[in-house]
């Protein structure tokens, strides 16, 4: 059946900060989730995530990951939303 429930932290940078009401938020979720799984489950809670069509970009504790990573009990998630600039 299902695993085990894991507590992932999760920081969020600059715009998504603004569009989730805060920088830090700490999610349970089943260990072995990925981390696309955890993006999809922000958007659940925070709608107005959903404007970002894509992934931001992601980082588990302080190291750039793809969305297929699996996530582990007390794992640090940083989301960074795209940049534009010129």
């Amino acid at each position: 059946m299902g695993g085990a429930v894991m507590k992932v932290r999760v920081l969020l940078f600059a715009r998504l900060r603004e569009l989730a009401g805060g920088d830090v938020l700490e999610l349970e979720m089943t260990e072995g989730a990925t981390l696309g799984e955890l993006w999809s489950r922000l958007q659940e809670r925070f709608p107005s995530l959903r404007a970002f069509v894509h992934p931001p970009l992601m980082a588990v504790n302080q190291d750039y990951a793809s969305p297929d990573r699996a996530l582990a009990g007390e794992d640090e998630v940083a989301f960074f939303p795209p940049v534009s600039g010129g």
